[in-house]
């Protein structure tokens, strides 16, 4: 996918803060990680006081997902989690907006052997993953063990559209907007691996109700649809940032044993197990943020 243009429609007025932020971020993707990552805190904690409606949806989110917190635990835990986004939201400027900048000695990596195990069938791979507090930062470690593309959701923001996608395409072959699937299953067809996030809730018309933490949850059911096209393995992958040691470290699962299964419903609680075990290692690293639980079953009412 070519990368979107930037043309002097978009350096109108109305886009100059999003610009300054890109400048911003330039330089600030040349700072110490011990800097970045407290730029990071600071920009969660203006988040956390700054936005009630994202504070609404993590502390409902937290509230139906881990439900035995006491009143306490549950506070800290949505604060770290606005941290944590903060950081994730300023690390990844380095692969972004300093792509030479070598972070792989930072990295421990665990079942890389998976992934490459996976490409030497030749059948393409689906990589799923989660939204992740540290997702982009990780990009090119991941990128290092073979031809990787990834898919991802446009931004109505042409600045961060464009920052997002060339940014990207600094370690990832082909950048593809989600509802770009020939393009997708090409890919696979090639041998390609294509990272994609299977854990947010796109509405009930590409998805099927399964639970996630014992909650209905619209769960897409793309991951088997594709995997069936080229008969392409699956794998999971889940990273994680320690900020005192100031490292990060990745984890590709095994492939994927009976998978497709023939039942999506099956296929779906497969999913959101590997994604809550994923979110349980370290459960303030995780986006929830997000409506995880937008769409309901005919009947319920929003829990938002």
């Amino acid at each position: 996918m070519n990368s979107p243009k930037i043309t002097i429609n978009e350096f109108r007025p109305s886009l100059w803060p999003s610009w300054l932020i890109v400048i911003i971020g330039w330089v600030v993707s040349r700072l110490p990680i011990k800097v970045i990552f407290f730029v990071g805190k600071t920009v969660g904690e203006i988040v956390y006081r700054a936005s009630y409606r994202r504070r609404h949806i993590t502390e409902v989110n937290l509230s139906l997902c881990f439900p035995d917190l006491t009143q306490t635990e549950h506070k800290a835990l949505v604060k770290e989690s606005f941290k944590q986004v903060g950081i994730g939201l300023v690390e990844l400027l380095l692969p972004w907006l300093n792509p030479k900048r070598d972070l792989s000695h930072r990295f421990d990596v665990y079942g890389e052997e998976n992934l490459v195990s996976a490409l030497k069938k030749n059948k393409g791979v689906i990589i799923v993953g989660a939204h992740f507090a540290a997702l982009d930062v990780a990009i090119p470690v991941l990128c290092s063990f073979g031809p990787i593309d990834c898919m991802y959701r446009a931004n109505r923001n042409p600045v961060w559209e464009w920052l997002q996608v060339t940014g990207r395409e600094n370690f990832f072959g082909r950048v593809i907007e989600r509802e770009e699937m020939k393009q997708t299953i090409r890919c696979l067809k090639e041998g390609r691996a294509i990272w994609y996030g299977a854990d947010q809730d796109y509405g009930a018309k590409h998805s099927i109700f399964a639970p996630f933490y014992n909650i209905d949850a619209a769960t897409i059911i793309a991951t088997s649809r594709l995997s069936r096209v080229n008969d392409s393995p699956v794998i999971f992958l889940r990273q994680y940032r320690n900020v005192q040691e100031e490292r990060w470290e990745i984890h590709f699962s095994r492939i994927l044993e009976n998978f497709p299964s023939g039942d999506n419903y099956l296929d779906a609680v497969q999913i959101n197990c590997l994604i809550e075990d994923g979110i349980n290692q370290a459960p303030a690293q995780y986006l929830w943020m997000h409506r995880r639980f937008k769409t309901r079953p005919i009947g319920q009412k929003s829990v938002y």
